[in-house]
């Protein structure tokens, strides 16, 4: 059975959303705070996340911080804001999705499907994709990159669209394409959330001097490498 860990400090909402998903076939735990959320990540080992942005203790960003610093566990953030600038914060830090309260439980499985979809993915090529004279390598069956022999450590949401652009060299792909390919769900209108992925990507492996993902403004991105 698949381990979900609920994160919220409204109890009610916890136990409809638990229900709801032990009906559904996934194994589930609950947390009301982000101190007790980092106890049980260790002792339950989840394979998806489903946290709320604003808990007592700690916050469900500086939650998602630590987790970034060591892992690359699937994180569904759960809030009431929604402000542009609110969800691009929780991209930034490292979420892979983000709903916003109120949502149907319809919705959230949905999304929750999408993500553990993409975690379980596993390449059917085992090939090597090599860029830069070797300095990046994409492993695809691994789910892992390396840059100038570091691991880069990556969400799921941010390798698949890294592999999606790379494996699609010379084409632009536009925020619409990359939503719906490496997401799974419709695309809404929130262009900055593929931008705010992105931006992590770039970030991370580094190599300025030598760009790999392309803006193409008005359009997309386009990745050029060897």
């Amino acid at each position: 059975m698949t381990r979900i860990l609920l994160v919220d400090d409204q109890v009610k909402l916890l136990k409809i959303i638990k229900a709801y998903l032990e009906n559904e076939g996934y194994l589930v735990e609950t947390a009301q705070d982000g101190r007790e959320a980092l106890d049980l990540i260790k002792e339950f080992n989840p394979q998806l996340l489903v946290l709320d942005l604003m808990l007592p203790e700690i916050s469900g960003i500086e939650v998602c911080q630590k987790i970034r610093q060591s892992s690359d566990l699937p994180i569904l953030m759960l809030t009431a804001k929604s402000a542009e600038d609110d969800k691009l914060q929780g991209f930034e830090y490292g979420a892979d999705d983000y709903l916003v309260k109120p949502f149907s439980l319809h919705e959230l499985l949905a999304r929750i499907k999408a993500i553990l979809r993409r975690s379980n993915y596993t390449a059917a090529k085992a090939e090597l994709m090599t860029y830069q004279q070797g300095r990046m390598i994409i492993y695809p069956g691994q789910m892992k990159v390396e840059v100038e022999g570091e691991d880069v450590l990556l969400t799921r949401t941010e390798f698949d669209i890294l592999l999606t652009l790379a494996r699609n060299p010379g084409q632009v792909l536009s925020r619409d394409q990359l939503a719906e390919k490496v997401m799974g769900l419709e695309f809404k209108g929130f262009d900055r959330t593929i931008d705010a992925h992105i931006k992590n990507i770039r970030k991370k492996i580094g190599l300025k001097r030598n760009q790999l993902i392309y803006t193409i403004y008005g359009a997309g991105y386009k990745f050029a490498g060897e």
